[in-house]
């Protein structure tokens, strides 16, 4: 921008993609950022003003990149990397040259990060022909046959899942052999305005069939196997849980839901005050009566007749966000139709595990489950 006019121009390629952290260096000659694409950050660097490429001849493992700071010499390029096999890591690139460096190797607490699963992106078509993006995770090659399916749900919505470090997840994969799946249905970030809002009031259950549409994609993989497909998510993707169950019971081996919305009505009157016109404007107003009953309609307590597989949930019992109602609520509705429900709840926790012991005592419980529902 022309301070002096206030007229502004676009200086990069047009992408298609969210443009995210940039640096210039101090000389003013060279240009960096990073462009999201479908989830994966891309790094680029430019002559400036010519905005002229600049390869960078290592490859940058996929994953989010953050902190781009130049050296004083103005070839050196700083950043940091999140990605499968590298948990937080310090690389550099020579401008000039091209060359990337590591500079850092983050513990892992003796395990092999290099035989951790590297992400691959997908993409499918939903139900109105919409292209849905997220990334697979497979497990080592000496799990021979169709893999089980885990699809794990981020929350938000107004979130997006990223090729980032997947720390315990990563024994689900290795040791447990199933493959896991994260999509970025309609409602995540990152894929600009109109997907953003594409799940909001109204258009709830879109999402929902965007996980329907991830199952007919998953039967036409001959590596997973899509009589053995179980779905889990926290918060948002706790009612996502719920949701894909109601919907698709029959083809799934159960659900997992953490810390997740079950009634749309009662969430809107019971969370935190502070928050709650913020989620009227996703979720809809629950005082409009034509709002109402459609959030009614579409809420899991309401539907839980549907479900006959087993159910796992996990609240805080302290969580200002999603109240603990909205899992006892679930829990007893799933109970009095006598349907299998495994309930932990934390006394001393929030929105999530926090607490190490409550963390590890939770991945236990979730490991069995899995062995329960999705191995036998």
């Amino acid at each position: 921008m022309d301070l002096a006019s206030g007229q502004a121009r676009v200086i990069s390629p047009k992408y298609g993609w969210d443009v995210g952290g940039f640096t210039l260096s101090d000389d003013g000659k060279t240009l960096a950022f990073v462009v999201n694409e479908a989830g994966a950050e891309k790094l680029h660097v430019f002559q400036f003003p010519s905005m002229k490429e600049i390869a960078v001849k290592g490859k940058i493992p996929m994953g989010t990149l953050g902190g781009l700071s130049f050296h004083s010499n103005n070839r050196d390029l700083a950043f940091s990397l999140n990605s499968a096999q590298t948990s937080m890591d310090a690389y550099s690139v020579d401008v000039k040259t091209g060359d990337l460096t590591r500079w850092t190797e983050s513990e892992t607490g003796g395990l092999d990060a290099t035989a951790f699963s590297k992400p691959e992106p997908i993409k499918w078509k939903s139900f109105d022909g919409k292209e849905i993006y997220g990334f697979l995770y497979r497990p080592p090659a000496r799990f021979s046959g169709p893999r089980p399916v885990i699809v794990n749900i981020h929350g938000g919505p107004e979130s997006q899942f990223q090729p980032v470090f997947l720390g315990r997840n990563n024994y689900l994969l290795n040791e447990l052999g199933v493959a896991i799946i994260f999509p970025n249905v309609r409602g995540s970030a990152g894929f600009g305005k109109s997907y953003l809002a594409a799940d909001d009031w109204e258009k709830r259950e879109d999402s929902v069939k965007d996980i329907g549409a991830l199952l007919d994609w998953i039967g036409t993989q001959p590596a997973l196997d899509a009589s053995r497909i179980m779905v889990t998510g926290g918060s948002y993707g706790g009612y996502m849980t719920l949701a894909s169950m109601t919907h698709f019971n029959d083809r799934l081996r159960g659900g997992l839901d953490v810390v997740g919305i079950s009634n749309f009505v009662t969430f809107l009157e019971k969370t935190e005050g502070y928050r709650r016109d913020l989620r009227r404007v996703e979720y809809g107003d629950e005082r409009d009566p034509k709002m109402r009953k459609i959030l009614e309609e579409i809420s899991p307590t309401n539907n839980v007749g549907k479900i006959s597989k087993p159910m796992f949930i996990v609240q805080g019992k302290n969580d200002p966000r999603v109240p603990l109602a909205e899992a006892e609520q679930m829990v007893a509705a799933l109970r009095k139709k006598g349907g299998t429900c495994w309930y932990l709840m934390a006394k001393d926790e929030g929105h999530g595990f926090a607490k190490k012991k409550n963390a590890d005592f939770q991945f236990y419980a979730t490991v069995r489950f899995i062995q329960e529902v999705l191995l036998k």
